[in-house]
């Protein structure tokens, strides 16, 4: 009854056409982009910070939960509806409310996509420099509530890295403001908290973030090798070296003749592994650099290495990396997306360790990955219809990111925890570690209504969860 009550007091607010609780509607936002779901008793559509703001009271009057969603392209159930309860759908808050071009800053409501953004600053010769792969729909919200990456993030940052102020919805319906164009130094770094909670603490209604200027000079390089193990190496050579990347990308001979196929972007079609690399600033110091990379890849065995010519052929190669993840679905299917991250010098043993996993499970596994940063994202190829191969890829994904936690890495680099390894985190985390977390959910969100039942496991430890597939002995605790 307190659905019931809550949509009907939506629909007052809101009207009509704003609320949608017939069963082949709310379907449509029951999944993100795992493999996850998760039925929403209603699903609202707010326009203004102040619609959010009645939501959040009617939801807390009549005890029900409210998860935000952005474009629903997550990886882990970050926007699913667990329990049930409502989901609030960021599409009609998608204006750039400020450019302002002198601070280098933008004011933009959640919904804004990723990509709109850089787009509209492109004339200026600035960009928003977090650039998920999604970037062309995920929005700037969902981007602050994952704290999402991208490519760019070896010398950019993360998505935090970029937020100067936030406008919050809190679980009573109040509206506070934290920082705003200068960058915050008082008190706590609320933005800081905020960003990554996967709206477990409050709801963003708006955002200022930093732009960026774009480079002198952009150089962009293909190296291509014969074995991955190659590519590997020269990753952790270059680093090595005192040299950062703004990108440095990887693909396995599987992921890039798919790309290759799907998006003729260039790449070689016969080889075991490509490393995309971007250098960028100015042209003195782009082109030393672009030389001794060309050096590091020689030393670790690539047989070529290729330089865009010119903005078009950039353009191109970046196309197949963009469009990477949509190519492996021509080769099963369904595949289950990880995002592991591990120290770089790991990368190598890593890989192994995944080939190993695939050997066991005998399923195939495509890797494309941000190597400048160790974040790995193994994509799991299996066919969702069978509950069997379904089993199996769980159990895969969790060896694989239990391995990422023993070495010194952790289970998420840019898609959060969700609903998908919350039941890993005591591999991280030590009871008194998520009790310190929990106390600040519990601080902003005491009845559980936003978001409930993600990041934190709802049992006690990993051995009563399905992480209990993660071999004891890659356990870090």
């Amino acid at each position: 009854m307190a659905l019931v009550e809550a949509i009907a007091k939506l629909r007052k607010a809101l009207g009509s056409g704003n609320v949608l609780d017939k069963a082949g509607d709310v379907m449509l936002y029951e999944y993100d982009a795992g493999v996850d779901k998760g039925t929403p008793g209603a699903v609202v559509f707010p326009a203004t910070t102040e619609d959010v703001s009645a939501i959040v009271k009617i939801a807390a009057a009549e005890g029900v939960s409210i998860v935000p969603r952005g474009a629903g392209t997550g990886l882990s159930g970050g926007s699913i509806a667990r329990d049930g309860g409502i989901v609030l759908v960021f599409t009609r808050m998608n204006r750039i409310l400020e450019i302002d071009l002198e601070n280098q800053r933008a004011t933009v409501q959640p919904g804004v996509v990723n990509l709109e953004l850089s787009n509209a600053v492109e004339k200026h010769g600035l960009y928003f420099a977090p650039d998920p792969s999604s970037q062309k729909a995920s929005t700037i919200g969902g981007n602050v509530g994952e704290n999402s990456g991208g490519p760019h993030t070896l010398a950019h940052g993360v998505t935090v890295n970029h937020v100067t102020g936030l406008e919050v919805v809190l679980g009573d319906g109040r509206v506070a403001q934290f920082g705003g164009k200068s960058v915050d130094t008082c008190g706590y770094d609320m933005c800081g908290f905020f960003t990554g909670t996967e709206g477990t603490v409050g709801i963003v209604t708006k955002i200022t973030v930093k732009l960026t200027r774009k480079a002198e000079t952009i150089a962009t390089l293909l190296a291509i090798y014969d074995t991955i193990d190659d590519g590997a190496n020269t990753v952790v050579d270059i680093t090595r070296e005192g040299i950062t990347p703004t990108a440095l990308e990887m693909f396995d001979g599987l992921t890039l003749r798919t790309v290759e196929e799907a998006t003729h972007a260039g790449y070689p079609m016969d080889a075991g592994a490509v490393l995309l690399i971007e250098l960028e600033g100015l042209r003195e110091a782009v082109e030393e650099q672009a030389e001794a990379v060309r050096r590091l890849c020689a030393v670790n065995g690539a047989r070529e290495v290729r330089r865009a010519k010119d903005d078009a052929e950039r353009a191109l190669l970046w196309k197949g990396r963009k469009n990477a993840f949509a190519a492996i679905g021509r080769l099963a299917p369904s595949y289950y997306t990880q995002d592991g991250v591990v120290p770089r010098t790991k990368i190598p043993e890593t890989l192994k360790f995944i080939a190993k996993v695939s050997e066991k499970y005998g399923m195939r596994i495509a890797n494309i990955f941000h190597a400048g940063d160790g974040n790995m994202h193994p994509a799991i190829l299996f066919d969702l219809r069978d509950p069997a191969q379904l089993e199996k890829t769980i159990a895969a994904s969790g060896e694989i990111l239990g391995y990422c936690v023993s070495v010194g890495g952790t289970i998420t680099g840019e898609h959060g925890v969700g609903m998908e390894k919350d039941k890993l985190m005591p591999l991280l985390f030590t009871e008194t570690d998520m009790d310190v977390m929990k106390s600040l959910r519990e601080a902003f969100n005491p009845d559980s209504l936003f978001n409930p039942r993600k990041i934190f496991p709802t049992t006690r430890s990993c051995r009563e969860t399905g992480a209990a597939a993660i071999p004891p002995e890659l356990r870090k605790r």
